[in-house]
């Protein structure tokens, strides 16, 4: 028995979606990059509403607003606390998004589905859209990779090393934007970052972004099929899977380092 062609859609956008996610979304939680990980998307939502008061693709709105985010709250950083600047770059681009939406009356639907995604209801028209700008995402990763990880981990040997660390971090902006522009149509603004955050959870690079990749992948499948068996919203399941998966692996971690002092505190009480 053979899903139906929006089912395929879904699982097929979602798969893409989730290995980005789960690439990015190790060098968001890495780099401490969650909050802007979490306004650049929100920004974007006000790119869309944008876009639609102008009769044009809200694609092209949401890149734009998530590029122009990325971009400022990079070079505003440079001279000022980066936690101060994405509040502000997020406060402005939603009270532009609040203006464009006060002069249109027929956005309902749409800002539901930017909002908590409309995974289900993907078009076959939409997949390759989001299939080229995750090969970007990806590309991106891959061609940074070895400076981005040096200046997340060691940033002052970075700096010694040649590494200008606020360019590395205005590439990595501009990868998140990009990873944010092919997933709010999909899981919507508020979800992709629940889909960043949740997975990553190990120090080892290679294996932390594959189980990051792969508990991604788990979470958007299960979400999906929960969400049509039982007629929820597929954003609940996201956020709750996202949620249980960054508790379970924290809980992992705790475990391990308890397992490894215990022996060691055992053995200086027996020696005394």
């Amino acid at each position: 028995m053979f899903a139906p062609g929006f089912m395929m859609n879904a699982w097929t956008t979602a798969t893409i979606v989730a290995v980005v996610a789960g690439v990015v979304g190790y060098f968001v939680v890495l780099r401490g990059s969650a909050f802007p990980a979490h306004a650049i998307p929100k920004g974007a939502f006000a790119g869309a509403a944008g876009a639609a008061l102008l009769g044009i693709n809200t694609l092209i709105g949401l890149g734009v607003f998530s590029l122009l985010g990325a971009l400022g709250i990079g070079f505003m950083s440079r001279r000022g606390r980066r936690d101060v600047v994405t509040a502000l770059a997020l406060v402005l681009m939603l009270a532009l998004g609040a203006a464009f939406l006060s002069r249109i009356t027929e956005y309902e639907p749409e800002i539901y589905s930017l909002l908590f995604g409309e995974i289900l209801g993907v078009s076959t028209s939409e997949i390759l859209p989001v299939a080229l700008l995750g090969i970007a995402c990806i590309a991106a990763i891959a061609v940074i990779y070895r400076p981005l990880m040096l200046s997340s981990i060691a940033p002052e040997i970075a700096e010694a090393r040649g590494i200008r660390s606020h360019r590395i971090e205005m590439c990595f902006l501009i990868v998140v934007a990009l990873a944010t522009t092919m997933t709010v149509p999909v899981v919507g603004a508020l979800l992709i970052f629940s889909l960043m955050i949740g997975p990553p959870a190990t120090s080892r690079p290679l294996l932390a972004m594959g189980l990051s990749v792969v508990i991604a992948l788990v979470t958007v499948w299960v979400a999906i099929a929960a969400s049509y068996l039982y007629n929820w919203p597929v954003g609940f399941f996201v956020g709750m899977l996202g949620a249980l998966s960054y508790g379970l692996g924290r809980g992992w971690a705790a475990w391990q380092r308890a397992r490894i002092t215990r022996p060691a505190g055992l053995t200086g009480v027996l020696g005394h």
